[in-house]
């Protein structure tokens, strides 16, 4: 269809296009806000009262930082991974089981644009659940901000990762029980394992050895860091894994909708 748009039209058509999904994603997203928006902020409160305020207390100090401050951004950025995910996997699978996602799929926008759109969808649900989340961290604990540009660059990026991982099962699904096979066996128990209830010091050195191939290990302490300025691992590691793991995850899914994978079958 491409060619019969006049010449010098293409960028703003592709803009355009790209501005209808993320209205689209965003209007979904506050449209079933009991969905969206208000289960992650009651799961986070059952958590800071459960292992913060009654756990915590046994638990005591953590890195120099009571147990409720320790595990705070992990529960933070938790939220967003579980959030960003399940934001995407569930709108693109809809557009799949729906019949819909071909007449986006035979428009102008090349795929790397409708990657980026549903991106964006996932990004606005993970950031806006996390600083909900954030707010009823601050209603049970004080949470200083030691290095706000890596608190930011930490939770976008780790935003897109799992945003992209929400397309890549969703391209890959056949029914809805395969979008929640993923998050169940392998997200879950990574987020768990990622260093957010505990510090890789308590660790047996075999154990903590192998976290250290879990990547969500180094987007929670880089996360962590901001706020605390503690961290398991180095810094600009984390970063570093965190931009190539969004690296090689946008090529993959844009790749495998280039071939009609999961689409064309």
């Amino acid at each position: 269809m491409s060619e019969f748009i006049r010449p010098g039209a293409g960028a703003r058509v592709r803009w355009v296009g790209f501005q209808t999904i993320v209205r689209r994603e965003f209007g979904r997203i506050v449209r079933i806000w009991g969905q969206t928006i208000v289960p992650p902020a009651i799961t986070a409160t059952l958590y800071f009262v459960i292992f913060g305020s009654l756990i915590g207390r046994r638990v005591g100090e953590m890195d120099g930082f009571s147990y409720l401050q320790f595990i705070a951004p992990g529960l933070i950025m938790m939220a967003v991974i579980t959030n960003s995910f399940g934001n995407v996997v569930s709108s693109f699978f809809g557009a799949k089981f729906g019949k819909h996602l071909e007449e986006l799929l035979v428009s102008p926008l090349p795929n790397w644009l409708i990657v980026l759109g549903y991106v964006a969808g996932g990004l606005m649900r993970g950031l806006l659940v996390g600083l909900l989340v954030t707010v009823v961290a601050l209603l049970f604990t004080h949470l200083p901000i030691r290095h706000p540009g890596v608190i930011m660059v930490s939770v976008i990026l780790t935003s897109v990762v799992f945003s992209l991982g929400g397309l890549l099962n969703a391209i890959f699904a056949r029914n809805f029980d395969h979008i929640s096979w993923f998050p169940t066996f392998v997200l879950t128990p990574l987020t768990y394992l990622g260093g957010v209830f505990y510090s890789m010091s308590l660790l047996p050195a075999w154990a903590e050895g192998l976290s250290h191939v879990n990547p969500i290990l180094y987007m929670v302490n880089a996360f962590r860091y901001g706020f605390l300025g503690i961290s398991d691992v180095s810094v600009t590691s984390a970063l570093l894994v965190t931009v190539a793991a969004a690296g090689f995850m946008y090529a993959l899914v844009v790749g495998l909708l280039n071939r009609g994978t999961g689409i064309r079958e």
